[in-house]
């Protein structure tokens, strides 16, 4: 069925994403009432919205029927994409994992899944617990008032992910800007430059700009790690081999875009969700206090409650019926992760934030043969970030409103405005 027109123009504005109840109750109205909907917004190409749990996680699990890289992987309006086919040749900035699909993502995806199996991350730890350090120290410096989304949950999981690559602290401005054009470029009040871009073609000469100076500190990189190897993913990606043959130098450099943009902002938006439950949950602090072993739980129910990924694009490889509705070979369809984790038919008050949430499953880290490569770093990163905190903190309170991005692909709380107290 059609979906209404005031809610496709909803779900493609970026200022929808500024205002989180007003875009899940766009959510939840399609959920209800058109669960499998046939978007037709201005400017952009017809899509069909997934809305409910088990119809995104049987998309996402079916990478034969619903590919991943035919088509443009993240919400776009035809424009851009047909400026982007026109530069590149294909509707892809960048090849990633995210980008590819059969044998070819399976082949990529397991060059480095130990990378981010248990075992590398145990090793990871003291590392992760030295710059969870730095990142108090910077709490304690602020005086007892800072935003804590920009002063200190962007900059953590950037660093800790600048040490998994092995990226220098020199690179941060630069890595900084390249997850925030490539994610948030359309808000002005959330990207690294603050310009407001007043047409498609501005807007990507941007994040040209910023991939075409990270490909080449990259390629720099490369060549060093094949000379000089170390113990990084850097290392890995430059010297690894796929059936026998080097990487691609596209796929090393989305290689490393992939891992440098979604292992900061996810983590980052997630981490400051919890602190702002924290904040809007008088007894939140001192139930997590009194029982660490609830941490995990406040780590699971903040990914579910952000959902910072908020959707992928795919498109249908045969004609195929979802929830009784026909889609046609080769159209485009976008499965909502965020609608997905707010499921009334999956969860008990799906609007009330419960660290106690058993079992938590949710869509926010994806299904299937594409799910979240980074997803047991981003836990450890968020748990070692408040088991080394909550012990010290001796109250947290919001000091005005909080700011999100404006951003229907990656987005989440950019300004969290706090005062609090340190034991």
């Amino acid at each position: 069925m059609k979906m209404k027109q005031e809610l496709a123009e909803a779900l493609v504005s970026p200022k929808s994403y500024k205002d989180f109840d007003h875009i899940h109750a766009v959510f939840t109205e399609l959920r209800k009432t058109a669960p499998v909907a046939l978007a037709g917004p201005k400017g952009f190409d017809p899509f069909w919205f997934i809305s409910k749990f088990e119809d995104v996680k049987a998309v996402e699990a079916d990478n034969e029927t619903f590919h991943a890289g035919d088509l443009p992987t993240v919400l776009v309006d035809a424009e851009t994409n047909r400026l982007t086919i026109e530069e590149l040749g294909s509707p892809h900035r960048f090849l990633t994992l995210v980008q590819m699909d059969g044998e070819k993502h399976k082949a990529y995806r397991d060059l480095t899944a130990s990378w981010f199996g248990p075992r590398s991350l145990r090793q990871l730890e003291p590392r992760i617990r030295q710059r969870m350090q730095q990142t108090l120290d910077r709490l304690m410096e602020t005086g007892g008032t800072c935003d804590f989304a920009h002063d200190i949950a962007l900059l953590y999981p950037l660093r800790v992910i600048m040490d998994v690559l092995g990226v220098e602290d020199e690179a941060e401005d630069m890595m900084l800007r390249l997850t925030q054009e490539t994610f948030g470029s359309g808000d002005p009040e959330a990207n690294a430059t603050g310009r407001v871009y007043t047409s498609p073609e501005e807007q990507q000469q941007a994040i040209a700009e910023i991939a075409m100076e990270a490909f080449g500190y990259f390629s720099a990189m490369t060549e060093d790690r094949r000379k000089n190897p170390k113990d990084d993913l850097a290392t890995l990606l430059s010297n690894g081999t796929i059936d026998g043959e080097p990487l691609g130098e596209v796929e090393t450099f989305g290689y490393y875009v992939i891992t440098a943009t979604a292992g900061h902002d996810t983590t980052s938006n997630s981490t400051s969700a919890g602190m702002i439950a924290l904040c809007e949950q008088a007894d939140l602090l001192k139930k997590l206090q009194d029982d660490p072993s609830l941490i995990p739980g406040l780590v699971e129910e903040s990914i579910r409650w952000e959902s910072p990924v908020k959707h992928f694009m795919r498109s249908a490889m045969r004609d195929v019926q979802i929830r009784g509705v026909d889609i046609k070979k080769g159209e485009w369809m976008m499965s909502n992760f965020a609608s997905a984790s707010r499921d009334e038919d999956v969860y008990d008050n799906p609007f009330e934030f419960d660290i106690t949430r058993k079992p938590n499953r949710h869509m926010a880290l994806g299904y299937g043969p594409h799910v979240c490569l980074g997803q047991h770093l981003a836990r450890l990163e968020m748990r070692i970030f408040w088991e080394e905190l909550l012990p010290r903190l001796k109250s947290v309170e919001l000091t005005g409103p909080v700011k999100r991005v404006g951003a229907s692909f990656v987005s989440g709380p950019f300004s969290v405005p706090i005062k609090f107290e340190l034991k």
